[in-house]
């Protein structure tokens, strides 16, 4: 029914306006009751489905990933479309607008979108607000730097987002991988991303409970690279990889707006996602879970980021081309191979 009608219809309009539009309109459902509705036709409930990572259980393994839902708006709603948890953000510390639009594109030949948003939020302090009322989904926080911070003072302001959201998120996710943010990826050099990670660690274990922190990288990185990620892994000792963010290459792709600028995101990331995963599984000799995202956007997708060492998945553009009975599929495929 999605694919056949309901995308037909929204793929007709602005995809950012299609996104607003389509938060109010779940949210509105949620209110009148279907929230519950939803639940039953798109949760499965089965213990197979289960998993532990990073000292938390996960009812189930599929994850919406960080900017669907942003500032932790619709997290709630979204978690009865069968989640096993949501990652919001990425979230910085003071509330900035983004990029100019237009900023987000379709490339519907290549079920792909390309965006250059460029962390658009209303800061930490209102997600706290919206956080609050949270009771029982799982919630990863992705934090970044405001676009105005120098990169030498980015670690004040992913400090003041992990401070502010420590006893709102189930775990965090150091983000400096985006393209959108200028200079950003810079901090994912050696030197500058293990002082950030030791910072955070140091604060993470001055207090009396800690929370699993992640990085997120991008799929655009050499062998060398990801061998000195495995290397600052295993010396911060932070809890896992998130594998991968968007990337900057437009190889393969046949959309007439293939040339825009941003990072990429749905199928052609597919195959670069899971070559990262696995590079980064059989490197490290699974010493660190991984969370694979990248171009799911069928049950098939899903088992192949699995069986490369992921422990956990993320969808967010498979989750936009194919709609909510992709979770339902996916969990049946892995508990089917449980």
């Amino acid at each position: 029914m999605y694919s056949l009608f309901i995308r037909p219809i929204l793929f007709l309009f602005d995809p950012e306006k299609v996104h607003a539009f389509t938060f109010s309109l779940i949210r509105l459902l949620n209110k009148l009751g279907f929230g519950t509705l939803f639940k039953s036709i798109y949760s499965v409930n089965d213990p197979k489905l289960e998993r532990e990572c990073f000292g938390i259980k996960f009812p189930n393994p599929v994850g919406l990933a960080a900017g669907f839902d942003k500032e932790a708006k619709l997290y709630k709603e979204l978690s009865n479309f069968g989640f096993g948890f949501i990652e919001i953000g990425t979230i910085t510390p003071k509330g900035q607008a983004g990029n100019p639009k237009k900023r987000l594109f379709r490339l519907k030949e290549d079920q792909a979108l390309i965006n250059r948003m460029g962390f658009n939020n209303e800061g930490v302090e209102e997600a706290i607000k919206r956080l609050r009322s949270n009771r029982n989904v799982i919630i990863g926080g992705n934090i970044g730097k405001n676009k105005i911070t120098a990169n030498q003072d980015a670690v004040d302001d992913y400090m003041i987002c992990f401070d502010r959201l420590f006893d709102h998120v189930d775990y965090f996710v150091v983000n400096v991988s985006s393209p959108n943010t200028p200079n950003l990826r810079e901090l994912q050099d050696k030197e500058p991303l293990k002082k950030l990670l030791l910072q955070l660690m140091q604060n993470n274990h001055s207090r009396k409970t800690t929370k699993p922190i992640l990085l997120k990288i991008a799929p655009d990185l050499s062998d060398d690279q990801l061998m000195d990620i495995i290397k600052i892994v295993s010396e911060t000792k932070i809890d896992g990889v998130i594998a991968t963010n968007t990337t900057i290459s437009r190889s393969g792709l046949s959309s007439e707006n293939k040339k825009e600028v941003g990072g990429l995101s749905g199928k052609p990331l597919g195959k670069r996602s899971t070559e990262v995963i696995r590079f980064l599984s059989k490197n490290s000799n699974r010493s660190f879970p991984i969370i694979g995202v990248g171009g799911i956007h069928s049950p098939e997708d899903a088992l192949e980021k699995l069986h490369a060492g992921a422990s956990l998945i993320q969808i967010y553009t498979g989750f936009i081309y194919e709609g909510p009975s992709l979770i339902k599929k996916i969990n049946k495929a892995i508990a089917k191979e449980c």
